[in-house]
């Protein structure tokens, strides 16, 4: 019985393909849901009610005409405003752009071919250029944990539809931390996936080298379905490459050879709390028998270059429509876009050899270790409409502290997954898990190993009180 909307992916499948529930019923749950909490969250700009429940009752026909239930069989998703669905107007967050797609993203036709309801679209950060999703244009998505809070960004309205129980997943994009840090600030799974491994046909761009799709959900197995139905080469995307055959598999902690990159994680404005939290899960990682050690020079550690490559890429997007009077921006974007036109070709060409310089010393690191972990943010609470963070007494931009374990690795290219800790907190402190390339399935091992000894796992935000004034 639906009581909390923390009903799992396997949950909903079964339950429809046994005809418990059918898919109409499952959806009927979620809008309610929705339509409760939304007015106070701000996680959906748009709930498709009249399409997503054709939708459902097309699942549920095939399915009383014997039709193979999808690996989705009735799962509601909710999809960022950056992704193209057929017939429905993308607007990337923004105060022009209006995209009324004829087909759908290569993500959002692999996600209803198995069974899957696109049943709404999501705010986020204008244009997908930010951390917060406080949009200018359609408000601030509210954090469930607090409504003063922010859920981080870019993909926050995705966060926070999951983590409040309004949809059992959502699908975001990844550019520099862009699902895994709300993820980390909502308390969710979430999977930045090796770059060009899920296609990006049909997903507004924000930075091509760096951009990627990936899963927000509740469980680890939930994100691993969804990136199994997105996943795959994609001849339409340039970026799209196939995986190599004969993934790595991870059966078992004992042994587990695991790095911590002190370097980097000297270089990130981290708060005690979060620098706590993670000591405690690394003793208990080595308590379980992983192989848990410091690495003193990785070098791995982001630095000045590392914002010049997606400035330089999203003023290549931008650069038609920004002088335009009749194309408004929002004051945050305008000033970071600004900046971005003024990056000359030689900064951008020496911050792509710094990038290769940090993908060899990851790729030498990965020789002698299966995975290294981080912090997934350094500090879990950002307050809306606020651009500082104070870390130690400190002052400091918002930015610097939630990304700074996030951005390196889309420059590195490899996969990472941001998981809940079983720690206090509002939400639960975060950790970043990362793979060699094409390690998504290693990764996801190690994350279900986790929930299975109790380090990791869902806890649902409190009751929502009344809207801050």
């Amino acid at each position: 019985m639906f009581v909390s909307g923390t009903d799992s992916i396997d949950t909903i499948v079964d339950e429809v393909r046994k005809g418990v529930r059918t898919a109409h019923q499952v959806l009927d749950h979620y809008l309610e849901r929705a339509e409760r909490l939304n007015p106070a969250l701000n996680a959906f700009y748009e709930i498709h009610q009249e399409e997503a429940r054709e939708q459902a009752d097309s699942i549920d026909s095939r399915l009383r005409a014997g039709a193979a239930p999808g690996r989705l069989c009735g799962v509601p998703i909710a999809l960022k405003d950056l992704i193209d669905q057929a017939g429905q107007v993308t607007t990337a967050g923004s105060a022009f752009y209006r995209h009324r797609a004829k087909e759908s993203a290569t993500v959002v036709r692999r996600l209803e071919a198995e069974g899957a309801v696109i049943m709404g679209r999501t705010v986020l950060h204008e244009f997908a250029f930010g951390f917060s999703s406080e949009n200018p244009w359609f408000g601030p998505v509210r954090n469930p944990w607090n409504l003063r809070l922010s859920p981080g960004g870019s993909s926050g309205g995705s966060a926070v539809a999951v983590a409040a129980g309004m949809a059992p997943a959502g699908i975001g994009t990844d550019t520099g931390g862009s699902v895994r840090v709300p993820a980390a600030l909502c308390g969710l799974v979430g999977l930045k996936v090796t770059h060009g491994a899920i296609p990006l046909t049909g997903v507004f761009p924000l930075a091509g080298s760096l951009d990627t799709v990936g899963p927000m959900a509740k469980t680890v197995r939930d994100a691993r379905v969804l990136f199994r139905v997105m996943s795959g080469y994609d001849p339409r995307d340039p970026w799209s490459t196939p995986s190599p055959a004969g993934a790595d598999r991870i059966d078992r902690l004992q042994g587990l050879r695991i790095g911590v990159p002190s370097d980097w994680l000297s270089a990130v404005p981290t708060s005690a709390m979060v620098r706590d939290s993670f000591g405690l899960f690394c003793e208990d990682l080595s308590d379980l028998g992983a192989e848990v050690e410091v690495i003193e020079e990785s070098g791995l550690k982001p630095g000045p270059l590392l914002q010049m490559v997606p400035a330089a890429e999203a003023a290549a997007v931008h650069r038609r429509w920004f002088a335009d009077p009749d194309k408004p921006y929002g004051p945050d974007l305008e000033i970071r876009l600004g900046a971005a036109m003024e990056v000359p070709v030689d900064r951008y060409t020496e911050a792509m050899r710094w990038r290769a310089g940090v993908k060899n010393a990851a790729a030498k690191i990965f020789d002698d270790f299966d995975l290294l972990v981080t912090p997934a943010v350094g500090h879990a609470a950002k307050t809306i409409g606020e651009d500082t963070i104070e870390i130690n007494g400190q002052p400091l931009f918002y930015r610097e502290v939630l990304n700074g374990y996030s951005a390196l690795v889309n420059m590195i290219g490899c996969p990472a997954l941001a998981l809940p800790t079983n720690r206090p907190g509002s939400p639960p402190p975060a950790i970043q898990l990362l793979a060699p390339w094409w390690g998504e399935e290693a990764l996801l091992d190690v994350g279900t190993l986790f929930e299975q000894t109790g380090l990791i796992g869902f806890t649902p935000p409190p009751p929502l009180p009344e809207l801050p004034a």
